[in-house]
């Protein structure tokens, strides 16, 4: 029987019919050859934005995608290698403090990041705040960096899953970003070229995530642990609530900062109760511990200070400067800050967390497109958590800028319409809301 034309493949998808795995590979490996044009592609990406796709189709497309480039396979190299992603959010800094803090308890962990993009912030733009921090690292380079430290961050290279940078340029400018299968096929495809042995998810839901709704996540989460499965690396992932900013630092070199405090034993209950939940759950996956001997293991590296002696020295292997844990202004100090207060007295109901991230970009602190300058000193203070009881002129927050152009009463008015005051507390929301692993996948 002869091939399909990727025409056919194009007008079956378009019908809704369920696309065979040789198919999807056929017609990806057209586009990476060229044979496949961007607007064949455009239309294959709409037809699945609109009809979906079943489980098979998905990991078929992400298995494609993976292969589009080079496959690094790090659980070849190391007995036992962990990996950390989250679907991204507002003040996330839990990957800084979580790589050195699970290295210090003899637990390896790489993990590639990116930028950030919209109201959420990126793990790459973070650690570039760093003075001489490199995170352009090829393969051996990073092999090189975990074998010395325990850990590597750096960002992913071209060689790395190209199909799929090529696939989102085509879906940021098509409206079909939101896809489920599209999501998970360009998440996963890179995790599995990495090749980890174990990759915990951070699923977020909330105001300030792209699943708002827990179903929404948990949808998201049991795609991305069906895309790896038949693979050699174990998926686990969290659902966690993003209502609210991750601690109080919203910006590049705050949250930095506040990753190290972390590690100091000091820094947001919430970042440090998610980073060591994240941190028990690689332990276990390792095989050296249980639950109740990863707990131990994570607070003896704190307490001890081998946390943050394990960040100093991997910071310093990727060629930055630790001195700036003991002098935050290495990393940048703003112009203009700014008071905001509230304007009466009660609690703290709601934040709109979305809003708010981008609050923080138009600061400086982000990016609505690619190639936009990012101000590493530029962000927001956040002082008040949700549900927190305040009285009239409590300072909520403080926004830090240097851009000459923003008028800082304009933005704090703008900071001030993404909350919601209550005469009454609020009802509480669970930073971890569920763990979905394999087995109850």
């Amino acid at each position: 029987m002869s091939r399909p034309t990727p025409y056919e493949i194009l007008n079956r998808k378009r019908r809704g019919e369920e696309l065979p795995e040789k198919e999807i590979a056929f017609f990806l490996e057209g586009f990476r050859r060229g044979a496949v044009a961007d607007y064949q592609m455009t239309a294959f990406l709409m037809a699945v934005a609109i009809r979906g796709m079943s489980p098979a189709e998905t990991r078929a497309l992400t298995t494609a995608v993976t292969r589009s480039g080079e496959q690094w396979s790090l659980r070849d190299h190391f007995p036992f290698i962990a990996d950390k992603h989250s679907t991204g959010g507002v003040g996330d800094k839990v990957s800084l403090a979580l790589a050195p803090w699970v290295a210090a308890c003899g637990v390896q962990v790489g993990m590639l990041s990116g930028r950030g993009l919209g109201h959420t912030g990126g793990t790459l733009d973070k650690l570039e705040t760093i003075p001489g921090f490199n995170a352009h690292l090829s393969r051996k380079e990073i092999v090189r960096c975990i074998e010395r430290t325990g850990c590597a961050i750096a960002t992913s290279t071209d060689a790395i899953a190209p199909a799929d940078r090529r696939m989102y340029a085509l879906r940021d400018v098509t409206g079909t970003v939101e896809s489920l299968p599209l999501i998970t096929a360009s998440i996963m495809s890179k995790k599995l070229a990495f090749g980890a042995s174990y990759l915990i998810l951070d699923v977020k839901t909330g105001s300030g995530a792209f699943m708002s709704s827990p179903a929404e996540a948990a949808e998201l989460a049991r795609s991305l642990i069906r895309a790896a499965a038949g693979t050699k690396m174990k998926v686990e992932a969290m659902l966690t609530d993003m209502d609210q900013p991750l601690g109080f630092a919203i910006g590049n070199a705050n949250e930095v900062i506040e990753a190290m405090a972390v590690l100091q034993g000091r820094g947001p209950e919430d970042v440090r109760e998610l980073t060591r939940a994240q941190g028990e759950r690689i332990l276990i996956a390792s095989g050296n511990y249980d639950l109740e001997s990863a707990g131990v293991a994570l607070d003896e590296a704190l307490a001890s200070g081998k946390a943050l002696s394990k960040a100093k020295e991997w910071i310093e292997a990727q060629g930055g400067d630790p001195e700036f844990i003991e002098r935050p202004e290495l990393l940048g100090v703003p112009k203009h800050t700014l008071e905001v207060r509230s304007p009466r007295s009660g609690w703290l109901s709601s934040i709109d967390t979305a809003k708010l991230g981008m609050i923080s970009v138009s600061l400086g602190a982000g990016r609505l497109q690619h190639h936009d300058p990012v101000d590493p000193a530029a962000g927001i203070a956040m002082l008040v958590p949700r549900g927190g009881e305040i009285r009239a002129g409590t300072v909520l927050a403080v926004l830090r800028w240097s851009r000459s152009s923003l008028d800082g009463e304009t933005m704090a008015k703008k900071l001030l319409s993404t909350m919601s005051f209550a005469d009454e507390p609020s009802p509480p929301r669970p930073l971890i809301q569920s763990l979905i692993t394999e087995e109850t996948e």
